[in-house]
């Protein structure tokens, strides 16, 4: 694939939003005044994986929702095409950078983009301050960690998004000393990766108990391609590995992008998109599996869009986790909705 999308990735299914298809299923807001901070989403300018932009985004952020601020998230999108192979994701940041400024001009009331994960190898060593400050800089002020996927996808799974990362890169020796540098400078790390990866994810978090870790999309249980009959094993495994991982202290689990094709919901190829009573009913034993484990001062909510867009909508999702947590207490639901991010990302 081309530096615009991931060239560690690959894609076995074309992406393709049908807006048409999502409108079909309207909900009256779910707790309309609750302020929410998005933790994860994406931008892609033509040619990206899933062309999204700052008015896709807003018309998202502004359907219903209190959406007052937002994460961009890392997707290798608009790299410098030329130059030293680990400057290039700075193209990245310079493409959202810009579209952040405009959010914070907006007079309007749509969410600002206020903080950038992005992305560059952290098996630099010592070399991770430089680049920090370059991502610093560059952002404007904005960069607060960096995501560099253990994502390692395993021959013949049958999924869409097929990562092909290093493998064992949780336990490189560089990658450690650049883990251990980015979590000196103040930073946080981010990791999408499988289920089966979790593991990994523990034990990098035990090597590096000075840096912040964020797990990404409930740590992505899969239920397509050789895993479609096995849900209910993979569901008992999980739920082993996610306690494993809240163990470690520094830890901080998102709670979103299981809308993803490859974790096997169906949602993404039915005459009719889910509605939030059965996004309820399909996810509320992952999420709160989670949320027992971190509690809420260690859990964020996230949307994961455009890429969790192919199978829902965005008022369907946030009516959906409002639903997941109705009972807990107004402070918990503060917390996971925004507390945890405003800490954590330093908002």
């Amino acid at each position: 694939m081309a530096d615009e999308t991931n060239e560690n990735l690959k894609v076995n299914n074309p992406f393709a939003v049908n807006p048409a298809w999502l409108e079909q299923v309207k909900e009256e807001i779910v707790d309309p005044q609750r302020v929410i901070i998005d933790t994860h989403h994406h931008l892609w300018s033509a040619g990206g994986l899933i062309e999204y932009s700052l008015d896709d985004l807003w018309a998202d952020t502004g359907s219903g929702h209190n959406v007052v601020k937002t994460v961009f998230m890392e997707c290798h999108a608009n790299y410098h095409q030329e130059g030293p192979k680990h400057l290039r994701s700075l193209g990245e940041v310079e493409f959202v950078t810009e579209i952040a400024d405009r959010t914070a001009k907006n007079n309007g009331g749509q969410a600002q983009i206020a903080a950038l994960v992005t992305s560059f190898d952290l098996r630099q060593g010592e070399g991770v301050e430089d680049l920090v400050h370059r991502h610093e800089e560059t952002s404007k002020g904005r960069f607060r960690g960096i995501r560099q996927a253990l994502a390692s996808a395993r021959p013949d799974e049958g999924i869409m998004l097929a990562a092909m990362g290093p493998k064992d890169l949780y336990k490189d020796p560089d990658f450690i000393r650049g883990m251990k540098v980015l979590g000196k400078m103040g930073h946080s790390y981010d990791s999408w990766h499988y289920h089966y990866q979790n593991p990994e994810f523990a034990a990098l978090a035990r090597s590096v108990p000075e840096t912040t870790m964020i797990l990404d999309h409930l740590g992505t249980p899969l239920g397509v391609g050789i895993y479609a009959d096995k849900r209910e094993e993979v569901f008992q495994q999980w739920k082993k590995d996610i306690a494993e991982i809240a163990k470690s202290e520094n830890t901080i689990a998102k709670l979103g992008g299981f809308a993803m094709p490859d974790n096997g919901m169906g949602w993404n190829g039915r005459n009719l998109p889910p509605t939030s009573d059965e996004f309820l009913d399909a996810q509320a034993a992952y999420y709160l599996h989670v949320i027992e484990c971190f509690t809420p001062d260690r859990c964020m909510f996230e949307s994961n869009f455009p890429v969790d867009k192919l199978s829902l909508s965005y008022p369907v999702f946030w009516n959906g986790v409002k639903k997941i947590v109705k009972d807990f207490s107004e402070h918990e639901k503060d917390a996971m909705f925004s507390g945890t991010a405003a800490r954590v990302y330093r908002l």
